[in-house]
């Protein structure tokens, strides 16, 4: 068997969907699992856009930034 046909990440999206399912109800019935308030979820929203934002940003190659770096590596308005 070769390497790369190992584990859970050479599985069809299908088999891992109906892996990780079983996963999220047994730790919800052993009671284990984590339930988000809405402070948490909120948080966790913002994170991501503004990761997702960052991404974007840095996708465009600093065009327009007033943000330069200088020839030794040090940042320079």
């Amino acid at each position: 068997m070769a390497k790369e046909d190992r584990g859970f990440a050479s599985m069809d999206a299908a088999k891992q969907r109906e892996i990780a399912s079983k996963g999220g109800k047994a730790a919800h019935q052993k009671g284990t699992a984590h339930e988000w308030t809405s402070e948490e979820a909120r948080e966790a929203g913002r994170k991501g856009g503004m990761a997702s934002h960052r991404r974007k940003q840095g996708d465009q190659g600093n065009e327009g930034s007033s943000d330069t770096q200088g020839a030794g590596g040090e940042r320079t308005r």
